[in-house]
């Protein structure tokens, strides 16, 4: 009975040496992390997905925009070939690669959608309505997905920087994680801008 009651106590007091300087804590943010960056990789495979019937739709009443159709494929190429493994959020470097691919992923598709101001036809197009209501609403889940995100990597690094809990960071191994850049702060917390023109204004639920 001695010894069961022995480890009992050792756990015990484990536990709360590990609880109390920090280290379950580290840890919780450090999955919250994670999950939010999941959720900012699954909005943008959301925007991804809808862009080759999005430039199918297109096709159909603007055949001579190529040069448009060009930098939207090449622009969903390239954000395409980025690996988006959760090793990516402890690598400056991936980040910044990453983020920039998906803004100019966001530059071709707002030449795409300035097309249509050019074509009343295709602005009229119930399908094109569809699709760019879902862009719209794609787009608003993604603005939400980067600031919980950019708000969960803040917390994180306070806390790996913070006294005491910056000890008990670097016994671990645990250092600070980089965040998307942004060159205008506004871009946080809002939408990428959209013209719809006359169309549908109602996002995808």
């Amino acid at each position: 009975m001695v010894k069961p009651m022995l480890i009992a106590a050792v756990l015990a007091t484990s536990s709360a040496g590990l609880s109390g300087c920090g280290y379950n804590n580290l840890q919780a943010q450090d999955e919250q992390v994670t999950a939010s960056w999941s959720e900012v990789v699954n909005q943008y495979q959301r925007r991804a997905d809808l862009v080759p019937n999005l430039v199918k739709v297109v096709q159909q009443y603007a055949e001579q925009e190529q040069e448009v159709f060009t930098q939207v494929a090449e622009a969903r190429a390239r954000a395409g070939s980025i690996t988006v493994t959760p090793e990516v959020l402890n690598d400056p470097e991936a980040m910044e690669r990453y983020a920039a691919a998906q803004e100019q992923m966001t530059g071709a598709l707002s030449r795409l959608m300035a097309v249509s101001e050019r074509y009343p036809e295709l602005k009229s197009d119930a399908l094109f309505q569809d699709l760019q209501a879902q862009l719209e609403g794609t787009e608003n889940r993604i603005a939400v997905a980067r600031n919980r995100y950019i708000q969960e990597v803040q917390g994180y690094n306070t806390t790996v920087r913070q006294f005491p809990t910056n000890i008990t960071a670097k016994v671990f191994g645990m250092d600070t994680k980089p965040n998307f850049s942004v060159t205008d702060e506004e871009a946080i917390s809002t939408a990428p801008s959209v013209d719809f023109g006359d169309s549908a204004n109602t996002s995808a639920e």
